[in-house]
């Protein structure tokens, strides 16, 4: 069971209080972690990725076990905690500006 921390506008479009949980087949990934965030929260599809190019949306980034992994490889593997369910996988809604 992968936990995910999701921003508070996506937990309300969601319709869900706190964290979530799901379940990923196979390697944990980026990808497999949002394929399974968006097959189970149909309507978050297009929020964090792009419905055509599934790459992420400029102003949402990636965290894992205190780092930034926004940039990194969507196949890559994610740390170990987060496949164990030690440590959520966070996707935070970045703030621009100057």
């Amino acid at each position: 069971m992968i936990r995910v921390v999701l921003p508070a506008h996506l937990r309300k479009l969601a319709h869900v209080d706190g964290e979530v949980q799901v379940d990923v087949e196979g390697p944990v990934t980026q990808r497999s972690v949002l394929d399974a965030l968006e097959a189970r929260y149909p309507m978050l599809r297009g929020t964090i990725r792009d419905h055509t190019t599934h790459k992420r949306r400029a102003f949402v980034r990636f965290f894992a076990c205190q780092q930034d992994l926004s940039h990194e490889s969507p196949d890559a593997p994610l740390p170990e905690a987060i496949a164990s369910g030690a440590e959520p996988f966070l996707v935070i809604g970045a703030i621009a500006g100057g």
